[in-house]
């Protein structure tokens, strides 16, 4: 039969490769897998089926991998290079024949023992026409569907109709070596290899598509049935005197104004559409660290994406990047403001679940709401939802919002089958399309509701973004964080899981706070946030081309020695390189003369662009720090920075959202200091540290990366001047009177940064104060000024310029 099967595949081949356009998962399988072109592969597939084979054979040309349809030489001898699992099923029987694959295994592990030397790496592919997830309801669309071994002719219906939508997702290959390693005989092994085989394809399968899906009704029975549904249905009836269906009928109303309305049709359609839109808006989209995330869903996790918030592009981009990393979309909770026509009903059937801004007083929308949650994570439906709440619009990440990490708490103590994983997700991007918006709301203008109106608007304008970047940043697997955060939790569960426990707020207080830093942790560098950052610290915004190129080398080259973390990414690129890629995006405004080009920005950019600077200030917080300590004090000692910075740091910790402990950000600031002393941003004589020549390059960096932290610094000098000029003062007045002060040194001395009197960076920062133990209350409940705080004030004065010394000194010595 193998020249029949070798002429249908010849017959096959050339219009099945016309109908068939292949994306192979992971995009890098080389770097990603490990696999050596060097040695023998064999690739073991799940059904024996031509068209999956001519998929594979597109798949391996484009990834520079062996031919699967060519023999591979083992010992000198021709073996098939490609094994599969299951015969496909017949056209009429149902039934799905095993092909005695272990034989071939026994054949490979002969060979093996035979010769020692020899290792075949043997690569499970998995072919997928189409993501659509299996229906708990049989119908016509089912001839479509990419089920386990379908007959050749409904292979041939799922080929002509989904061929566009073929995906080829390599795994992580096993070795013959180490097959030869495992205990027992080589008919003991092989089969053991099937076994697991199998298991792999059908998890495979699950993290690909996601789990079955539901109709309606199964829907409305599993959370209208629910216990605390009931329950709150009951207690509708009876506090607005209602009857019990129409209780009933209004639970279903709020069921059907949350749930999802999931259609794979939706995201393959989105995917082409939006294929579309990123090749003419976008220059690239750059992903990273998403191998972690793969092996997540692989072993079965519950997914659950919190990704920080910096435009409406979000929602796209990131169920976008899944779907193309080989995941299951997620079901994604939105804003109720979205749900308006056309744009509500198409965001429903690409898998988002609507939620009010408030649950507040309304305890029947609240269970039901939180039943559906609960049930989207039993059944291993992935969510996404944004833990600040909202768009971010300055830039910075927002104090999060908790009331979907606390429901997701309660689900887990209610009993979650599988383990949960939090994955927080940095988004960013050289060009925010509505940035404008954010300006005038910063200024005090309203938000401005959205419509269809805005969504036609926003196509309109779409131009040249540049890049876009998305990185997972590292999982929190919630059992886990549980156990060593509230080691009781279980016994909690198990009692009553409907009761909330007292450790509940505290814990996802905690938990917020960690997701927040690991979105920063996992920070991606791009030029338009460093060159923003660089031009923003010059005089009058403007540097000479020569000069801010060396500015940006030296910046890249420090993080490149000494990086915030092993999950923030920094260009490749040369300073040159980065900032010609940035000018082509037209934000800067270039002028030459005979001296050469000058870069610079106008007013109206030296405002915009602090929101580029603000996504990275986390990067060079510590970096900024002791610069300024250097600048300020012109000699410094390795002791005397680390002083400034245990004093400063848990200020910064809280504000920007940074990762590290007291003791992880000393030691990295050994590294930076080290690291600076080797670029030349430092210079180190007789265990003191100076700055550079003054004419030098690299004094005009360190320059720029103290005034990076400057605004910083001043709004803690205002805060803590405050303080002690009030002694005790309510906690409101002192935040109200900090904003105004700011706001006045803001127009005195030109700062151009709209979060400089921030209502929500002055409360963070007086979180921290409260923290860490430098404010204590007063009898009336206010904040009393310490002995701490004064120290923490004369300590941050030393750091800060002049101008605002002076004028926070007058302030001080005002009559109240």
């Amino acid at each position: 039969m193998f020249w029949l099967h070798k002429l249908l595949l010849s017959l096959f081949k050339y219009p099945t490769r016309l109908l068939v356009k292949t994306k192979s998962i992971p995009a890098d399988i080389h770097q990603e897998l490990g696999i050596n072109r060097d040695k023998p592969i064999i690739y073991l597939l799940h059904t024996h089926s031509a068209t999956d084979l001519i998929a594979l054979q597109k798949a391996t040309e484009q990834s520079g991998l062996p031919d699967p349809l060519q023999p591979v030489f083992l010992d000198g001898k021709p073996f098939p290079a490609h094994l599969c699992l299951e015969e496909p099923q017949g056209l009429i029987s149902r039934k799905i024949q095993s092909i005695k694959i272990a034989q071939h295994f026994v054949d490979i592990l002969k060979m093996q023992r035979d010769n020692p030397e020899l290792d075949v790496q043997i690569v499970p592919a998995s072919i997928f026409w189409g993501r659509a997830p299996e229906k708990s309801k049989p119908g016509w669309a089912d001839l479509l569907a990419d089920r386990a071994s379908p007959s050749w002719l409904r292979k041939l219906f799922i080929v002509l109709f989904l061929g566009r939508d073929n995906f080829v997702y390599f795994s992580r290959a096993v070795s013959s070596q180490r097959m030869a390693q495992e205990k027992g005989t080589d008919e003991i092994i092989a089969h053991k290899l099937t076994r697991v085989a199998r298991t792999h394809f059908h998890r495979r399968i699950q993290s690909m598509t996601g789990p079955q899906s539901i109709d309606r009704q199964q829907l409305n029975y599993a959370i209208l049935g629910a216990s605390a549904v009931k329950e709150a249905i009951a207690e509708e009836q009876q506090s607005k005197k209602i009857s019990a269906e129409q209780a009933k009928q209004q639970a279903e109303k709020y069921l059907k104004e949350i749930a999802a309305d999931y259609r794979e049709g939706t995201i393959r359609l989105g995917d082409r559409l939006l294929t579309r839109v990123w090749n003419k808006i976008y220059n690239g989209i750059e992903v990273h660290n998403a191998a972690r995330i793969r092996e997540l869903a692989q072993n079965g996790h519950e997914i659950i994406y919190v990704p920080c918030h910096r435009s409406h592009m979000d929602y796209l981009l990131l169920t976008y990047v899944i779907y193309h990393e080989g995941l299951a979309t997620p079901h994604i909770a939105a804003g109720i403001n979205l749900n308006f026509w056309p744009v509500g009903g198409i965001f429903r059937r690409a898998g988002a679940f609507f939620l009010r801004r408030s649950f507040a007083g309304n305890k029947l929308y609240t269970a039901v709401f939180r039943e559906y949650l609960e049930f989207l994570f039993n059944r291993g439906v992935p969510v996404k939802y944004y833990p600040e709440g909202g768009r971010s619009r300055t830039g910075r990440l927002l104090t999060p919002k908790t009331g979907m990490l606390a429901m997701t708490l309660q689900a887990l103590l209610k009993g979650v089958k599988r383990p949960v994983s939090l994955v927080p997700v940095y988004l960013g991007y050289e060009n925010v399309m509505e940035l404008g918006s954010y300006l005038s709301e910063l200024k005090g203008s309203n938000k401005q509701k959205e419509s269809f109106g805005q969504v036609f608007t926003a196509i309109k304008k779409l131009k040249n973004y540049g890049h876009g970047f998305l990185s997972f940043g590292e999982p929190i697997q919630l059992n886990n964080y549980l156990d060593k955060r509230v080691p009781d939790w279980r016994q909690d569960a198990q009692s009553d899981p409907e009761r909330k426990p007292s450790w509940l707020t505290p814990t996802v207080n905690h938990l917020a706070n960690q997701v927040m830093c690991r979105i920063n942790q996992a920070a991606a560098l791009n030029g338009m946030a460093l060159c923003s950052m660089t031009l923003l610290a010059a005089d009058n915004h403007a540097m000479a081309e020569k000069d801010l190129i060396d500015s940006l080398e030296l910046l890249l080259s420090m993080l490149r020695k000494a990086p915030y973390s092993s999950l923030s990414n920094i260009p490749e690129l040369s300073g040159s390189q980065l900032l010609a890629q940035t000018l082509a995006l037209k934000k800067f405004t270039v002028q030459e003369d005979t001296f050469g080009k000058v870069i610079s920005l106008d007013s109206y950019r030296a405002i915009t662009q602090t929101y580029y600077r603000n996504n990275i200030l986390h990067l060079f917080a510590l970096p900024g720090l002791i610069a300024a300590t250097i600048l300020s004090e012109h000699s410094t000692t390795a002791a005397r920075l680390e002083a400034y910075i245990k004093a400063i740091y848990p200020m910064l910790k809280r504000e920007l959202f940074m990762h590290m402990s007291q003791d992880e950000a000393l030691a990295y600031s050994r590294q930076l200091l080290s690291q600076m002393v080797s670029v030349g941003l430092v210079v180190e004589l007789d265990g003191n540290y100076m700055q550079p020549a003054r004419t030098s390059a690299a004094y005009v960096t360190l320059n720029i990366l103290n005034h990076t932290l400057q605004q910083t610094l001043q709004r803690y000098a205002i805060v803590l001047t405050l303080l002690e000029k009030e002694q005790s003062i309510a906690r409101a007045n002192l935040e109200k009177q900090s904003r105004d002060l700011a706001e006045h040194l803001s127009a005195v001395n030109g700062i151009h940064a709209p979060e400089f009197y921030d209502k929500g960076v002055f409360a963070s920062f007086v979180n921290a104060l409260k923290d860490n133990g430098l404010v204590k209350a007063s009898e009336e409940g206010g904040l009393q000024h310490t002995a701490q705080s004064a120290a923490l004030k004369e300590l941050v004065l030393s750091l800060v310029s002049s101008g605002i010394v002076q004028t926070l000194h007058q302030l001080h010595h005002l009559e109240t």
